[in-house]
């Protein structure tokens, strides 16, 4: 599916766009030469993608992401050195739809094990938010006729613990086929992620189970399963693009909604500017706060991996909706 398809679905034109990913994890290097190593060479698509690999591979592994530390992955374009990486890797590890550029790529190639997260787990249709906004309803319906229903899946399942964890386990098993040598090892790691990720998850249960609201504004639809999961309702600035803006309609409606469900906070991320979530905090006296897509991990992000990245969300989310 593609990622334009996606955008129009799940969003009001004036707000569409793309979501932006990007970064590797400290034990790999961001360009990594892939592939002629005596590992099992893995390219990834970008940071969470990367990070699944590192986890469950462990010393077996040579990882690489194509989308740089920091980089817009959706404003990805595939050089011919990358090609070639792709090409001598062993297995390519990708989230279809997210990021057009790879998705191509990864088709034209070789490579005997493509490992497509999308289709490890459910994807939903999530929309900007939980609240019907007037107007948008039949803007989706009419968008909608003109396009196939897994277009309007929502593709951020890693900030569903348990959502990771099902992609975890199917890229587990994907390289347990690929690398049989290493078989029992790539089980084993699969299964201690799989471990902490339910832990995680119970973490996240307990810590926002009783807050003053269940509401909270962010700068794209990027925690729809995470709101989801943890009864909580998502309200997106910008849609699918962060760096979007928002029209003077949907200020105005924010606003009024801060109001009546008690939202204190905006949320921005550390990769995009703050600007749009700074201009609505601001005319709505508003406090702001960062809520980490974990799209990519760089030296502004709150920690230096995935867990600790979550945990520093959960922490700005209970402070941001009164955690009793």
């Amino acid at each position: 599916m593609s990622v334009m398809n996606v955008r129009r679905r799940l969003i009001p034109a004036a707000l569409a766009s793309a979501l932006g990913l990007g970064a590797l994890t400290a034990c790999s290097s961001d360009s990594a030469a892939t592939g002629d190593t005596d590992k099992f060479d893995v390219v990834a698509s970008f940071y969470p993608m990367a990070f699944l690999a590192e986890q469950i591979g462990g010393d077996h592994v040579n990882v690489s992401s194509l989308t740089e530390p920091g980089q817009e992955p959706h404003d990805l374009e595939i050089s011919t050195k990358q090609r070639a990486q792709l090409e001598e890797a062993d297995a390519a590890l990708f989230l279809k739809g997210l990021q057009p550029a790879v998705d191509e790529a990864v088709a034209q190639t070789g490579i005997k094990t493509k490992i497509d997260a999308a289709a490890l787990t459910t994807l939903e249709d999530h929309g900007t938010g939980g609240h019907s906004h007037e107007g948008e309803e039949g803007h989706a319906e009419e968008e909608g006729h003109a396009e196939e229903e897994e277009h309007a899946r929502d593709p951020h399942v890693w900030l569903d613990p348990v959502k990771y964890a099902e992609v975890a386990e199917g890229v587990g098993k994907a390289f347990e086929k690929a690398d049989p040598d290493n078989a029992a090892d790539y089980k084993k790691n699969t299964a201690a992620l799989v471990e902490k990720l339910n832990g995680l998850n119970s973490t996240f249960e307990n810590g926002l189970k009783n807050t003053k609201t269940k509401v909270f504004f962010t700068n794209h639809a990027a925690f729809g399963y995470l709101a989801e999961r943890y009864g909580l309702t998502q309200e997106a600035i910008s849609g699918l693009d962060p760096e979007s803006e928002p029209s003077g309609a949907r200020v105005r409606e924010l606003q009024e909604e801060a109001k009546a469900d008690g939202v204190t906070t905006v949320f921005y991320e550390t990769l995009v500017s703050d600007k749009t979530a700074k201009t609505l905090a601001r005319d709505a006296n508003l406090k702001t706060d960062v809520l980490d897509p974990l799209e990519g991990i760089t030296d502004k992000s709150r920690g230096d991996d995935y867990f600790q990245v979550m945990e520093a969300n959960l922490k700005a989310l209970q402070k941001a909706l009164g955690a009793k």
